[in-house]
């Protein structure tokens, strides 16, 4: 599939990308479902980045102990909260082949707390991705400790890595889009 999404700054030709060494990163983005590769075709512009950009977020979103479908809400939530429209639009198709729905994607950026379909574990997870960039005052060590009753700490490492790149990132593409 291919993301219409206008860009401020034009992605580099495909061809040229790929002899710049990011043909393993384009060819990951179809796991995304943008065959395109946008994102990584702007970064493209500066190659040594788009490698290392690429590779911190795929692997926050698709390695790890902490399930990739949970993730894929989050980092959902997070492009959302940043007002980005390509991001937002972008779906993992590892996690739609486990079972992830539209409707559990958009419940996770809905009142999730009062959802039933959210465990206490899901909940904090996406609450956690709620607050760092909503209310960060509030993610402290109360916080973390009911985090930690649920969650190993290198789970908590993982889901704040996750939050921070996407979010971090989604909203820079977000500037990129002509909205």
């Amino acid at each position: 599939m291919t993301i219409n999404t206008e860009t401020i700054i034009r992605p580099v030709d495909t061809p040229q990308a790929r002899e710049q060494g990011l043909a393993s990163r384009l060819d990951s983005f179809t796991g995304l479902g943008d065959d395109e590769a946008t994102f990584v075709r702007i970064l493209a512009h500066a190659p040594g980045y788009a490698e290392a950009i690429w590779d911190a977020m795929a692997e926050a979103l698709f390695e790890g102990n902490v399930d990739h479908s949970l993730k894929e809400i989050m980092r959902i939530q997070l492009a959302v909260k940043a007002n980005d429209p390509y991001f937002s639009s972008l779906r993992s198709k590892r996690a739609l082949e486990a079972g992830l729905t539209e409707e559990r994607i958009a419940a996770g950026h809905g009142n999730f707390l009062d959802d039933p379909q959210f465990s206490d574990a899901e909940k904090w997870a996406l609450d956690y991705a709620y607050r760092m960039y909503r209310t960060p005052e509030t993610v402290d060590a109360a916080f973390y400790d009911a985090g930690k009753a649920l969650w190993s700490e290198a789970q908590i490492m993982e889901m704040g890595g996750l939050i921070a790149i996407h979010y971090g990132l989604q909203t820079f593409m977000a500037t990129l889009t002509r909205r």
